[in-house]
């Protein structure tokens, strides 16, 4: 069964939400009102509201790291991964988690990087050589 996700949240400014998602992240937008608007998030919709984002806790352990919990992820094929991390840094966003490659040379291992929109939702951008190996163990 193929399917898309939708998930929708709340950001505190939309024209910062469109120069990022759609600027920086290259996300197509979609249809929107005077207090949201959708956007294409690399094949899947998301809908960002005009409202108070989630409160986040750097919990989530990875490896030695504590990383912002919940946060919106999404896995990429590594090619592409790097395109977008390259795009991140040029843009000069400030990582969380700069990228970097976890779990070298064992089944998962991935590059990661972690990173907020302007209204502080964090979002984990994963790369892996190959997409079959993402449940690896």
């Amino acid at each position: 069964m193929k399917s898309l996700f939708h998930l929708a949240y709340h950001v505190r400014d939309l024209d910062d939400a469109r120069r990022f998602y759609g600027g920086v992240l290259g996300c197509r937008e979609g249809r929107s009102t005077a207090t949201w608007v959708d956007f294409d998030f690399f094949g899947h919709q998301i809908s960002l509201h005009l409202g108070e984002p989630f409160a986040t806790t750097d919990t989530g352990r990875v490896g030695d790291k504590l990383v912002p919990m919940p946060h919106l992820g999404l896995v990429l094929a590594l090619p592409d991964w790097q395109a977008l991390a390259d795009r991140l840094t040029v843009a000069k966003v400030d990582f969380v988690m700069p990228p970097q490659v976890r779990f070298e040379g064992q089944p998962g291992e991935q590059w990661t990087m972690f990173f907020r929109d302007p209204s502080g939702n964090p979002i984990e951008v994963k790369g892996f050589r190959s997409l079959e190996s993402v449940y690896a163990s």
